[in-house]
């Protein structure tokens, strides 16, 4: 539900705005460009950290298919090894960066084959697991046991939105937003992307739980003592293959080995097109970025057919450091997730000050009850935040540090002539925002896992963070668990009020969006 109430303001905004880059760009409109360029380089980071993550899905599956004579790629943490997993890794980065520079167009028909293809194996998993293997009473009752830890269901049930992947694996839908400005008919394809997209995406992932959780024999849970008690009833070798290589395993020991080379097959191809896309996401973000004068003029300089290729090479490299503090799945999967959805937090807002600075610019598709549904908005995006814990929001603070020296270096430099004077209105309620979120991710109930992973011998994060191995971890005991939820939504809607009332006057819009909205339609 948080998801697709997000997907519906990005769904009006991305009619209202059908530029690339998209998400980068919405709150400069907004708030102006000390807002847009703090929102826009979250929504930078996301994407540009989207490709190491599924680099790793791929190296991950590697690593477990039997007979492959695959071993050293990750070490005994579980994270990539610096002699196999780290180079192989950048091999990988390196042929989406390749396949981005070939040309948008043997993309986008790429791209179709690769959704086409991630969409029936899925169906296809569904099919045959409800078909052959259904269990229908590992749904509850008799032996199923408990879903969750004992005495904290509900904290289980919130931390694992970001934590186990949920929230992230229905992000998807953001690349019509990003690309939007390259469709044949934007405003009208826009909306319809948007919420299609979300709502396809999650119908199939729930379907998809369902089959596993009904394929699962039911002695696995009689004989652990249920759910819980999986990881000690199997053998090391089988648990690591079943959290590595859930789908083929599964299909491996009930007996369907084609199926299972499938599912192996599909390990490959379905993340390494996220990671292709995502690749070209990174790209056209900066480009926005550039385009609203933040970072320096060359991200929007394109190629004959239109590529910014300066921008591709920037994502591809900033997505390889990733790999250093990260070089786990679990790990980036959760800097992402709160990278995403700090992003996210800029729409309502933005829709919040747009709907009352221009309620007549033309939309192709209006959010009902929208000033109602925009603090909504934000207060959920918020609280998954405060879900991922304090390792995982000061680990996104630091790489937030990057970002500023970029933008810093192109003002002081002026390294882009559309650079604009900055808008300080809204920096006291972004600067309160950011450190507020802090402050009560540190006291409270969630303290998340650790935060940057720092090998031994990576002199570089130690020198320049301090480092031994993580980042100090939060308190994690101060505020209690619904109390900490209730400072949220209190401070949330503090912020939105806030920020509302410092939004941009209509024609300082009119100034920013002449790009999208040329004289005389802007005034």
């Amino acid at each position: 539900m948080i998801i697709i109430i997000l997907a519906l303001v990005h769904a009006e905004l991305g009619g209202l705005f059908p530029v690339t880059g998209g998400t980068s760009r919405f709150p400069h409109y907004a708030f102006g460009s000390f807002a847009g360029a703090t929102f826009g380089w979250f929504s930078y980071l996301q994407a540009a950290a989207v490709a190491p993550i599924e680099v790793e899905a791929v190296i991950q599956y590697l690593a477990v298919i039997p007979g492959a004579g695959v071993g050293g790629l990750f070490n005994n943490k579980g994270v990539l090894s610096w002699e196999y997993g780290i180079p192989l890794a950048v091999v990988l980065v390196i042929i989406c960066t390749y396949m981005n520079l070939v040309g948008i167009r043997w993309l986008a028909k790429t791209n179709n084959a690769i959704t086409t293809w991630k969409v029936l194996i899925p169906v296809l998993a569904v099919f045959i697991f409800l078909l052959f293997k259904f269990h229908g009473g590992n749904f509850g009752g008799g032996h199923a046991g408990p879903f969750f830890v004992k005495g904290a269901a509900v904290k289980t049930l919130f931390q694992a939105m970001p934590a186990a992947g949920i929230i992230f694996s229905l992000l998807g839908f953001e690349q019509a937003v990003q690309l939007g400005g390259e469709s044949a008919n934007p405003q009208r394809d826009l909306p319809r992307a948007v919420i299609g997209s979300i709502l396809i995406g999650a119908a199939i992932y729930v379907l998809v739980q369902i089959a596993f959780i009904a394929a699962l024999k039911p002695s696995v849970l009689a004989s652990g003592g249920g759910w819980q008690g999986i990881p000690g009833h199997l053998t090391n070798a089988t648990l690591h293959n079943l959290t590595a290589a859930p789908f083929a395993t599964l299909a491996a020991v009930g007996g369907l080995a084609w199926l299972a080379w499938i599912f192996r097959v599909d390990a490959f191809i379905s993340p390494g097109g996220t990671a292709l896309m995502y690749l070209t996401s990174a790209s056209r973000i900066s480009f926005g970025l550039s385009k609203n004068g933040y970072v320096p003029e060359v991200f929007e300089r394109t190629s004959t057919e239109k590529i910014p290729v300066f921008a591709v090479l920037f994502s591809a490299a900033l997505g390889l450091l990733f790999l250093l503090p990260f070089p786990s799945w679990f790990a980036l999967v959760a800097v992402v997730t709160s990278a995403s959805v700090m992003m996210y937090a800029a729409a309502p807002l933005s829709l919040g000050a747009l709907r009352r600075s221009k309620p007549d610019l033309p939309r192709s598709y209006r959010l009902p009850a929208g000033e109602i549904v925009a603090p909504i908005a934000f207060v959920f995006a918020n609280l998954v935040v405060y879900f991922s814990g304090w390792g995982t929001y000061s680990a996104l603070m630091a790489f937030m540090v990057i970002g500023a020296i970029l933008i810093g270096l192109s003002f002081t430099f002026h390294l882009n002539q559309h650079q604009p004077r900055l808008d300080w209105n809204a920096a006291p309620w972004v600067l309160t925002y950011l450190v507020g979120m802090g402050v009560i991710s540190f006291v409270g109930a969630f303290p998340g896992a650790p935060g940057l992973y720092v090998p031994k011998g990576v002199g570089l994060f130690n020198g320049i963070f301090g480092l031994n191995h993580t980042l100090v971890g939060g308190k994690g005991t101060i505020l209690p668990f619904w109390w900490s939820m209730l400072v949220v939504i209190i401070f949330s809607l503090l912020i939105y009020a806030w920020a509302i009332s410092t939004r941009m006057p209509s024609d300082k819009v009119d100034e920013y969006v002449r790009d999208v909205y040329p004289p005389p339609l802007a005034e």
